[in-house]
C-alpha cells in the first residue's frame, strides 16, 4: 500500500518521520475550511478532516491520510490568524489560561477510519513585551492559535495534559493505530 499525505504542513512530515513512516506522496486538499456557524472545535475538526479525506483522490493500492488541528478556548474556535492584529487577540485570549488543542485524524483505505483527540495546554500570563517580540517573529504565521509550541511558544507553556504532538499537529500514537488499522505498518 502506498501512503498519500492529504497536507500541505512541514510539521506532520517531520511528526510522521519520528514513527518512521514516509509518505509516498504528498496531496493537499484545496477546500473550505470556514467553521459553520454555532459548530463546536471537535465536530469542526472532525467534518475537516473527513472533508478533506474524501476530497483526494486515490488509486486502490493507496492509503490516505489527513487532519485537521484547531485551537479552542472554551467554545470558541481560533484558526489560522489572518494577520498580525488576530494572532494579538488569540495571544491576549489564552494569555494566563487553559485552551484546547483539538486534532481529527482521518485515514481512508478499504474504508474511513478517523480518531481526535483533545489536549489541555495551559499558557502563563504573557507580558507586553513578550506578546510584542512572538509577534515580530512572525512565527504565528499560519499556526491554528497563532502560536507554535515546538518554537518560541515554548517558553509560554507551563503545562500540557495529553498529548504533546497533537499540539504540534498530529497526535502520533493515533495516526499510528489508524494507519496500521488501514494495512500500513511502520518501517522498522
Amino acid at each position: 500500500m502506498r501512503l498519500i499525505l492529504g497536507s500541505a504542513s512541514p510539521r506532520r512530515l517531520e511528526l510522521l518521520a519520528q514513527i518512521g513512516v514516509v509518505p509516498d506522496a504528498v496531496r493537499p486538499a484545496d477546500i473550505d475550511e470556514t467553521p459553520l456557524k454555532g459548530e463546536l472545535p471537535r465536530a469542526y475538526v472532525e467534518r475537516i478532516a473527513r472533508i478533506k479525506a474524501g476530497a483526494i483522490p486515490r488509486a486502490d493500492d493507496e492509503i490516505v491520510l489527513t487532519a485537521d488541528t484547531t485551537v479552542a478556548v472554551g467554545r470558541r474556535i481560533l484558526g489560522k490568524p489572518a494577520d498580525r492584529a488576530e494572532a494579538e487577540a488569540f495571544l491576549r485570549l489564552m494569555s494566563g489560561r487553559r485552551h484546547s488543542v483539538m486534532t481529527a485524524v482521518a485515514v481512508v483505505g478499504r474504508r474511513l477510519w478517523m480518531r481526535s483527540v483533545r489536549t489541555a495546554v495551559r499558557m502563563k500570563r504573557l507580558s507586553e513585551e513578550e506578546i510584542a517580540r512572538y509577534l515580530d517573529s512572525g512565527e504565528w504565521q499560519g499556526k491554528a492559535g497563532g502560536y507554535a509550541i515546538q518554537g518560541r511558544a515554548a517558553a509560554f507553556i507551563p503545562a500540557v495534559h495529553g498529548s504533546y504532538s497533537n499540539v504540534v499537529g498530529l497526535p502520533l500514537c493515533e495516526t499510528a493505530g489508524l494507519l496500521c488499522a488501514a494495512g500500513l505498518r511502520a518501517p522498522r
